[in-house]
């Protein structure tokens, strides 16, 4: 799985345009992933798929989106890939904005 999650870089949240964090969080796979990610705070790749059934090439693409909007991080810990939601930065730059997409979302 460690290709699938090949980590780019994570980008400022300044950088980051709004248009880019709502289209993130508008597909429903990426919305599950970021509600399972803020319920269990770290997750490995493949324990951030909302189900078995996503192949590697776009669970790895619905975390570069997810990365590119600011929304995650993803580190290195020995052969795992470990991706953590940036809510604390992504709140201070979208206030309000997760918080009520989880609520609202039907995952």
């Amino acid at each position: 799985m460690l290709a699938a999650c090949r980590a780019s870089p994570t980008p400022r949240l300044d950088d980051v345009p709004l248009a880019l964090a709502l289209h993130a969080l508008a597909d429903p796979n990426r919305l599950g992933m970021v509600a399972r990610l803020a319920a269990n705070e770290r997750l490995t790749c493949a324990g951030a798929a909302p189900c078995d059934s996503i192949p590697k090439s776009t669970l790895s693409n619905h975390l570069r989106v997810l990365r590119a909007a600011g929304l995650i991080e993803t580190t290195q810990s020995g052969r795992e890939m470990i991706n953590t939601l940036r809510r604390d930065a992504f709140d201070r730059r979208f206030p309000g904005l997760l918080a009520a997409v989880l609520t609202n979302a039907a995952c």
